[in-house]
């Protein structure tokens, strides 16, 4: 039997919408990474990009299990010396909730040129509108 190769010229990227309000941020995140990748169709073929588009809605309204709140730090350096900030998670949401779920998909998908090109694909926003009613996205469960 011969093994199936997806051509990109081939590849039908479907619009997924997701609902943030109440899922877990870490179970969310891997159902959003194993779509953008392409994970979840048959045809995927891991040296060519099958992922589908996902948008996220209301992106401040995920939960976190446990004391994560308080005790998850997020980090970022200026490059100078003493140049290192942290904020914790509820500080976190308070600036910027979208970059929350981004940085938590975008350190599951592949650290090369296609990862990138996958992260692309995930549209964030905080509230429970989006402008892209015309790509007519399906409701996406988890």
């Amino acid at each position: 039997m011969k093994s199936y190769w997806a051509k990109p010229d081939e590849i039908e990227k479907k619009w997924y919408v997701l609902d943030a309000k109440g899922k877990v941020l870490g179970r969310m995140a891997t159902e959003i990474a194993m779509t953008l990748m392409g994970k979840k169709k048959p045809i995927y073929t891991p040296s060519i990009d099958t992922g589908d588009f996902v948008i996220v809605i209301n992106a401040d309204k995920f939960v976190v299990t446990g004391s994560k709140m308080d005790d998850k730090m997020y980090y970022r350096h200026s490059g100078h010396l003493g140049g290192l900030k942290e904020r914790t998670l509820k500080e976190q949401l308070e600036k910027k909730p979208e970059d929350v779920i981004r940085l938590a998909v975008k350190n599951m998908l592949p650290k090369t040129r296609m990862g990138r090109a996958m992260i692309s694909k995930l549209k964030i926003y905080t509230g429970s509108e989006h402008p892209h009613a015309a790509q007519n996205p399906e409701v996406f469960e988890i």
